[in-house]
């Protein structure tokens, strides 16, 4: 029998039945079934990302073994959440079979040659967890929404992603991408903290100051880029990732859902598909998206 316990905010947080001989407690399967906006508390929090971080070190073992290539990007709005979420990942990985590549902005030399040359290089080899935060999409985002790519090279890039990630799949490589969606409020709110906070000085940048004055321009980007470069062989999965806690939970569920490994407990590592769940079409029509 399902048992319920209350959540920050005093709503009811749902434990989902434990299945027998599985071996996993009551404690692994807490999960919060609200609205995004609900709070989980810091307690549950960590007890939660405690059991998937062991899920997360038994898949490394397991990949390391079998010599699997793996590769995940992780795109979005700035400020919403990629580097929390790349930090619990890899928070208790091997750092000799894990990588996270954030690229700063390309050298004359590299807009030289082929757009997709700089990004060649940090692909995942046997045994290998690489995590890209932000990836190639930059040309679909930041670089087309602020100018930093002509027309021309926005529409060559366009259409080369999928033949270029298909190649890569057909290599071997299992690829993961994600977009983590914020609303405008919470960016904002968000952008507002890092000029506050000295220990998020680190992150802000120019491009801050036009994030929100620019959003709709950013919106009608991410609508484009999800809409031509979702495919059957690599497909985009969304994150509503206003509740930072509730989105690096279920993000590391879903990854831990479509990658196999020894000793994988199914229910466990089922991710919320309130909050991850995966891109079609109609999320922009039904304006399932932040706007």
């Amino acid at each position: 029998m399902s048992k319920k316990k209350k959540n920050a905010r005093g709503n009811d947080a749902v434990a989902l039945p434990v299945a027998g001989g599985t071996g996993i407690t009551p404690a692994e399967l807490i999960v919060s079934r609200g609205q995004t906006e609900a709070l989980i508390s810091h307690n549950d929090y960590a007890a939660q990302l405690r059991v998937l971080q062991i899920e997360l070190v038994k898949l490394q073992r397991h990949f390391i073994g079998c010599g699997d290539r793996i590769l995940v990007l992780l795109e979005g709005r700035d400020a919403a959440g990629k580097d929390g979420s790349i930090k619990r990942i890899v928070e208790h990985l091997s750092p000799r079979e894990t990588r996270v590549v954030a690229l700063d902005k390309p050298s004359d030399r590299e807009r030289s040659g082929w757009y997709f040359q700089r990004f060649v290089a940090h692909l995942p080899v046997a045994g290998e967890l690489v995590l890209f935060n932000r990836s190639w999409y930059n040309r679909a985002g930041v670089e087309h929404v602020m100018g930093f790519c002509s027309k021309d090279e926005h529409e060559e890039f366009m259409q080369s992603v999928p033949k270029f990630e298909e190649v890569l799949v057909n290599s071997g490589i299992k690829l993961l991408k994600y977009y983590l969606d914020i609303s405008k409020d919470e960016q904002r709110r968000r952008l507002d903290d890092r000029q506050r906070n000295p220990l998020k000085q680190w992150k802000t940048s120019p491009i801050d100051a036009v994030a929100i004055k620019r959003w709709k321009a950013y919106s009608a980007a991410r609508d484009e880029m999800l809409m031509r470069t979702h495919t059957a062989i690599s497909p985009w999965r969304i994150v509503r990732a206003d509740n930072k806690r509730l989105a690096r939970l279920n993000l590391i569920r879903d990854v831990l859902s479509r990658l196999h490994y020894a000793g994988k407990k199914n229910k466990l590592v089922e991710p919320d598909r309130d909050i991850v769940f995966e891109f079609t079409p109609n999320c922009v029509d039904a304006r399932q998206l932040a706007n």
